[in-house]
């Protein structure tokens, strides 16, 4: 599948998560730990330590805001939709839904 496709899920996990983040505080903390691990992972990636230092940063706007960039349909969105830090957030089992939905969409039979 191409980066529509991936585009495409990633704008629904978005959606899923700007949706469920009022009811799920802890989400925020997981973004944040996922980030701190990904970093320590990744020490000699500098473009991917500038994308965590800037989810870590909106990770401290208020929701609203956190919740208008996962779901913001603008090239800046889809940027940063590419390294969403809310792995984990979503059931495994929905995430394969989704993405067994989209492939169909995109490849009717």
């Amino acid at each position: 599948m191409g980066h529509e496709y991936q585009d495409r899920c990633s704008l629904e996990f978005g959606r899923i998560i700007a949706a469920g983040l009022p009811d799920h505080p802890e989400w925020l903390q997981l973004a944040k730990d996922n980030l701190v691990r990904w970093s320590e992972r990744n020490p000699d990636a500098p473009g991917l330590l500038r994308c965590y230092r800037e989810w870590l940063e909106i990770l401290e706007q208020p929701l609203k805001e956190i919740c208008e960039i996962l779901t913001a349909e603008t090239d800046e969105g889809q940027r940063l939709r590419q390294n969403s830090p809310f792995a984990g957030a979503i059931h495994y089992k929905t995430v394969w839904q989704i993405k067994k939905r989209l492939r169909h969409d995109a490849n009717p039979t």
